[in-house]
């Protein structure tokens, strides 16, 4: 008899014990007044990411992108290719996931779907652009398009 309520306790304390490690919790980011005015500001100036020895270009006109990425950004060099692509590779991917499902994520926000595809060189410049706006996407709308916190 005693065996049983020592093992229920113990099943009782392994499913609490696993229900709380298993439960995420969502690190809050902390955005500045200054990253803050960014985002609220109405600065429409466009952004090309484009490399000068390929044929890729993307044009962003997303208002305060421009100004975030010169002023809060880290600087160019700061990150090595490899990483920008690694990252770049999966938030594409689970950006144009929520493009084609529209009921599910806010059309609004994902508008079109992204052509970047891993084996290709699209140069330091792209991958550098490209990764700081899905940062500054996921601060400024306080979105998730991979299992990293979009830190600065």
């Amino acid at each position: 008899m005693k065996k049983k309520a020592l093992t229920h306790v113990l099943i009782g304390f392994l499913t609490f014990g696993l229900l709380t490690s298993c439960t995420a919790q969502k690190e809050a980011l902390e955005i500045s007044t200054e990253e803050q005015a960014v985002f609220d500001s109405t600065d429409e100036e466009q952004v090309e990411i484009k490399d000068e020895n390929t044929e890729y270009e993307i044009i962003i006109i997303e208002p305060g992108f421009f100004t975030w990425l010169q002023s809060i950004a880290r600087p160019e060099g700061y990150y090595s290719q490899s990483f920008l692509e690694n990252r770049n590779a999966l938030m594409v991917m689970e950006w144009n996931r929520r493009v084609i499902q529209p009921r599910q994520f806010n059309p609004n926000l994902y508008e079109l779907q992204i052509n970047y595809e891993p084996g290709i060189d699209y140069g330091y410049e792209v991958n550098y652009k490209l990764y700081n706006y899905f940062i500054y996407f996921q601060r400024k709308y306080r979105q998730r398009l991979g299992p990293f916190i979009p830190r600065i």
